[in-house]
């Protein structure tokens, strides 16, 4: 059992809109002179590329750009992008986009640094030492990559996302500019920011730090609860329950672009740290079978999860009923709890998330294979603050089909 707990961030993060034109100047107070840029061709198309690019080549550093990148990206991307970067001989990896260019970035750098296969570094703690610095500015309001130790492929070969943890990956550099989420589409809208709900949700219910086996002093993926990721995880699941819909309903309210971007990041700060669990162990065999995309696969399969868990974290979701703006100041605990669920389903359906996994394209017979390959996630299960068994599992899925 632990006694104490540790924090962790990006090593600087500028949050603010208009934030990206300082990149330049950020990158170059680091003595950084060749950056290289992983990105992808709707981005680029979009002009976002070029307002990364420009403040750089204005400060003197040169780059040179992947256009590669794809959403839940494969390893062979990976080893793409490692490719290019090997060749240009850069000091620094910038990753623009969302979650999925910036986990790419993340692994760009650490196989220009230590070589090898991705798969050797799978799973946590496994890079051996640090890496190129990564820099990140995200274009969406989800995954939080730009702050977290997380980076994830899909192993399409096993049909299964597969995760890589470690504090190396925390980036040197994050720069979270709203107004690059201006023209994100709808729907990448909506799974991203169900996405950062979860996140909070999933940090704010889990495992005690207290309660983890593992003695003080040994890294662990995730810390589990504690105090400061429980401050940042009410902050961020008031703002994303007060923004998000609007911001997938009318993509061009500024004010809830940057509030979801804020919320985003703060959700990032929180679950990179105190951790998630038995939403994403269950999300990453499906979204690996069926493609969905992260967010939408968490976004499904998190009331179900809640329901699980709400014999232990009562009190818990009943704040998160409040935190969710809805008035539970005269309802009792056990009604205010399910009233949590209640509320996130809501905005689940309101912002066009799949309500099941036959939605999804999965099969029945498929969720005995699911339930097995999440519970082997150990780090995820052991982080739930409800010990499940695969039959547990197999029951949420089935709950969920």
């Amino acid at each position: 059992m632990r006694s104490s707990w540790n924090f962790h961030s990006a090593g600087q993060l500028v949050f603010g809109r208009g934030a990206v034109r300082q990149l330049g100047s950020l990158v170059a107070r680091r003595k950084l002179r060749k950056a290289f840029v992983v990105t992808d061709e709707r981005l680029i198309t979009a002009g976002l590329a070029d307002r990364v690019v420009q403040p750089l080549q204005e400060a003197g550093i040169a780059t040179d750009i992947f256009r590669g990148g794809e959403p839940e990206p494969a390893i062979t991307t990976t080893l793409a992008a490692a490719e290019a970067a090997a060749k240009f001989q850069p000091d620094c990896i910038i990753g623009l986009g969302g979650g999925s260019n910036m986990d790419l970035a993340k692994f760009t750098a650490v196989l220009v640094t230590h070589g090898g296969e991705p798969a050797q570094y799978f799973s946590f703690d496994n890079v051996p030492g640090p890496v190129l610095p990564i820099v990140c500015v995200p274009t969406t309001a989800g995954t939080a990559s730009e702050v977290s130790h997380a980076a994830v492929l899909t192993d399409k070969a096993n049909h299964m996302k597969v995760s890589t943890l470690s504090q190396y990956l925390r980036p040197v550099l994050a720069v979270v500019d709203p107004a690059l989420t201006d023209c994100c589409p709808r729907q990448v809208t909506a799974d991203s920011g169900i996405d950062a709900l979860t996140h909070a949700i999933e940090s704010y219910t889990a495992m005690d730090f207290d309660q983890l086996d593992a003695p003080d002093g040994t890294p662990v993926a995730y810390e589990g609860r504690h105090p400061l990721g429980e401050c940042l995880a009410e902050k961020a699941i008031s703002l994303i329950g007060e923004h998000l819909v609007t911001a997938v309903q009318d993509g061009t309210n500024q004010a809830a672009r940057d509030a979801m971007a804020l919320g985003a990041t703060i959700a990032g700060l929180s679950f990179s740290n105190c951790g998630v669990a038995l939403v994403h162990a269950l999300e990453y065999p499906v979204g690996g079978a069926v493609h969905v995309s992260h967010g939408a696969g968490n976004g499904l399969l998190l009331p179900y999860v809640m329901r699980y868990n709400l014999p232990v974290r009562k009190p818990a979701f009943a704040k998160i009923a409040a935190l969710l703006v809805e008035n539970v100041a005269t309802a009792s605990e056990e009604v205010a709890a399910e009233l949590a669920i209640a509320v996130v389903e809501r905005i689940s359906a309101a912002i066009g998330i799949p309500q099941r996994l036959r939605d999804l394209g999965v099969k029945r017979e498929q969720l005995p294979a699911f339930a097995e390959k999440a519970f082997a996630i150990k780090r995820l299960m052991s982080n739930n603050p409800r010990n499940p068994t695969p039959e547990d599992l197999l029951s949420i899925y089935e709950q969920a089909f």
